[in-house]
């Protein structure tokens, strides 16, 4: 029975005095928009493996709740998605839609347009042309095999339908780029030119087809051929208007919300905000979408400078999360579309728009392999400069990359590149890169392109960030000496591939060191209501921020520090005797390459006057291994996130220890009494680290990441890991699980193409006469014999 719609009120009495709140148009809508949130995010879980956007997800969404899958149940579909309550539902869909094509119109850069110039028109020409044939010819099936579709008038529904297959997803487009690190190159530029050219042909051949619909069709009122010239020329009276007038009038708007005026006058955003509106009516007065102008709009608004960026961060989150979904359901609710498409000729275009946009990632991955990282892979390590350094004539330059995930880890940065600086003779260069994951938010694209140049991160030396800011601040008076450079730059990436651009810049900058932050965070909080009582809080990036770590440590083309911070440079100052700050460092040393890599630090941080350097060595007592022969045996069938990994590569233990004992003795030789040394021996090598995690005596404590072990740390092999990419020790120093430790850790992992392959392991204890036997796999490492396997 139809309803009057005229007769729906908008909110209801509540159940109390008898009213159903889905009998009215508010209550209703609220509980569309939850059920469409619910449905269409659930399904971009499903699809996020797959690498697809989230309007995938929504239009998917729409389908499963309309007529096609739950729409079949007639009592769901009355109560939930009533004919009546279908205006409202599609009158704020649009609103978002207006919007989403005003974020669209921020994100398109005219001048990479310009620069692509004729190349671009042309991919553009031919690009749509072909499909727009194509879609000519569809039509034209179309019209003879699907009943109805002969009801529709001819020329409106060939340029429909051309239309239809030949759009392109901008939005869509822009992030595959991103992805795939070409947003920024020639290639990218190209393309995203190209299809703002072939969106604009679409959009005005789109025009065309709305302004031929109804002309006669139906039964409608027939209309003058004039209407569409009139249509077209008054459309593009709109965009020159926007181009000349608007357009300065918005650049002199985005100067006055500059950098230099953090403030943002609310009037501007108001009125830039009611502008979108403005526009989108003025074309829907024309005779052409009201999306097209709040998008021609959008490219009026200057891309450098802060205003757009502000504009995005204000809109998008409910535009892109609320709004927009509503409109891409609502698609899938439909059932009729104007007088140009049927039931059955939607479906096959909604099919049709899902098929093509879900092939696009896999196929441009698939045919466009750029080249990623590191041609040809240098050996950088701190050894080498031990090496180098002795030409005099030589500036001993250290080179570091420090990456960061936001301001609090910029304290540990600092004191941790400060106790690096070393002589009067060397140069310290720091570099800083802020890493930030690319996501679907309009804001991630226009980051990408202000901090991408070729496809990868860049370091401007004239940008000076918050970032940069604050470490020159912290190295101002040693900088002016001219001993100590900073950089900054920002890496906006997938955390797929984030590893890549860390990798990039420490090729191309030939840094020595990279370091990361470690993905949990520890920091003091005082407890106000419990007599000041400090407790510690976790900080956790998440996982996928974890696996950023370990892809970097398994490629990456130097040497890897993994800083764990549990307050370092925070805590109170330690002042020695002559009254000087000075900053307590500890290194573990057990043997094997990492450990060395850490000593050939702790040369560095010796030669610091306020750092204080202790060497913890871990000697295997007399008659240890009596009776205690082992291997490690590959575990192919456990993960390696609970187990450590070892290097599996051949290697000469007897070798190795000889130069465990020569690094050992330059370090003591060269340092002398400023460090302080203590020996330990191997009764409990766990007891005895947790110890010095807890005692508080360090600040800092540096371990190598064992993955060539010593005896004693093979033999914690069998230990269940909590954090295995950190190795044993470093493992034993960041474990939450019954112990409270208090100092910060940096694991050390030495850059050796040798050690590169590595596997988890398990120990077997073995006898003598075995040994040989049992580690005859090239998978094993023998702990009694003087080689490795």
């Amino acid at each position: 029975m139809p309803v009057n719609i005229t007769s729906i009120k908008t909110s209801s009495n509540g159940v109390w005095q008898g009213d159903n709140p889905l009998d009215y148009a508010f209550p209703l809508l609220i509980v569309q928009i939850t059920v469409v949130l619910f449905v269409s995010r659930s399904l971009a879980l499903l699809f996020k493996p797959l690498r697809q956007p989230k309007v995938i997800a929504e239009i998917v969404g729409g389908i499963l709740l309309g007529p096609s899958a739950l729409g079949r149940n007639k009592s769901y579909l009355h109560r939930i998605f009533p004919s009546w309550s279908t205006p409202t539902l599609e009158s704020v869909a649009s609103i978002g839609l207006l919007f989403f094509l005003f974020l669209v119109g921020l994100e398109l850069d005219l001048n990479s347009i310009r620069r692509s110039g004729k190349r671009a028109f042309s991919i553009a020409a031919c690009g749509i042309s072909l499909p727009f044939v194509s879609g000519i010819g569809v039509a034209i099936v179309l019209r003879k095999t699907v009943d109805g579709a002969d009801k529709v008038g001819f020329a409106q529904f060939l340029v429909f339908m051309g239309v239809a297959l030949s759009i392109t997803a901008f939005p869509v487009l822009a992030r595959i780029l991103a992805e795939l690190k070409l947003l920024t190159t020639r290639v990218g530029e190209t393309a995203m030119a190209a299809a703002a050219f072939n969106d604009l042909a679409a959009w005005i051949l789109l025009a065309l087809a709305i302004a031929l619909a109804g002309n006669g069709a139906d039964g409608g009122d027939s209309k003058s051929p004039l209407v569409s010239v009139w249509v077209l020329l008054s459309g593009a009276g709109f965009v020159a208007f926007m181009m000349v007038v608007i357009s300065p009038v918005m650049k002199r708007v985005a100067q006055r919300c500059s950098a230099e005026n953090e403030a943002v006058n609310e009037v501007y955003i108001c009125l830039t905000l009611a502008c979108v509106m403005v526009s989108g009516f003025v074309t829907d007065f024309i005779g052409i979408h009201s999306i097209f102008g709040a998008f021609v709009f959008g490219l009026t608004i200057p891309k450098s400078g802060n205003f757009a960026e502000r504009l995005i961060e204000r809109i998008e989150d409910f535009v892109l999360g609320l709004l927009l979904p509503l409109y891409f359901a609502s698609s899938g609710l439909k059932t009729n579309v104007t007088k140009v498409l049927n039931d059955e000729i939607f479906a096959i275009l909604v099919l049709m728009a899902l098929f093509t946009t879900f092939i696009t990632t896999p196929l441009v991955m698939a045919i466009y392999k750029p080249a990623r990282g590191i041609a040809t892979k240098t050996i950088r390590k701190l050894g080498d400069m031990s090496s180098h350094s002795k030409d005099k004539n030589v500036v001993d330059q250290l080179r570091v990359l420090a990456c960061i995930h936001g301001p609090s880890n910029i304290p540990s940065i600092i004191s941790l590149i400060e106790s690096t600086r070393s002589t009067k003779t060397s140069l310290l260069k720091v570099f800083i890169m802020h890493l930030v994951e690319l996501t679907e938010r309009s804001s991630s694209i226009i980051m990408v392109q202000r901090a991408r140049k070729n496809g990868f991160p860049f370091f401007n030396r004239f940008n000076r960030d918050q970032w940069y800011n604050r470490l020159a601040g912290a190295f101002q008076g040693y900088s002016q000496l001219g001993r100590v450079i900073v950089r900054s730059t920002t890496a906006i990436s997938s955390l797929s591939t984030m590893h890549e651009d860390i990798c990039h810049v420490a090729e191309e900058k030939r840094v020595t060191m990279i370091i990361l932050p470690f993905h949990k965070h520890w920091r003091m909080e005082v407890d106000e209501e419990n007599e000041n009582e400090e407790h510690e809080v976790l900080e956790n990036a998440g996982h996928e921020w974890r696996a950023v770590n370990q892809r970097l440590l398994k490629n990456a083309p130097c040497s890897v520090g993994v800083l764990v911070d549990r307050g370092y440079g925070l805590e109170s100052k330690n002042v020695g005797p002559d009254g000087t700050v000075t900053q307590r460092i500890c290194i573990v040393f057990f043997g094997g390459p990492d450990d060395r890599e850490a000593l050939e630090l702790g040369k560095k941080m010796a030669e610091h006057p306020a750092v204080a350097v202790t060497v913890v060595r871990f000697v295997e007592q007399d008659g240890g291994l009596t009776g205690n022969n082992f291997v490690l045996r590959q575990t192919p069938n456990k993960s390696t996130e609970e187990n450590y990994s070892f290097s599996i590569a051949k290697m000469n233990r007897q070798k190795e220890q000889e130069l465990d004992e020569k690094a050992m003795e330059e370090f003591r030789s060269k340092c002398g009494e400023t460090v302080k040394y203590i020996e330990k021996g191997s009764s409990n090598v766990v007891e005895e680290v947790i110890v010095i995690g807890e005692n508080g005596d360090y600040d800092l404590i540096i371990v190598g990441k064992g993955r060539f072990p010593s005896t004693m740390v093979a033999q914690l092999a069998e230990r269940e890991a909590e954090h295995a990419e950190l190795g044993p020790i470093g493992d034993i120093l960041t474990s939450s699980i019954r112990h409270k430790m208090v100092s910060s850790v940096l694991v050390i992992q030495q850059h050796d193409v040798a050690l590169t392959e590595d596997s988890p392991m398990y120990k077997v204890k073995v006898h003598d006469e075995n040994v040989a036997e049992v580690s005859s796999n090239r998978h094993e490492i023998s702990i009694a014999n003087d080689n490795v396997v």
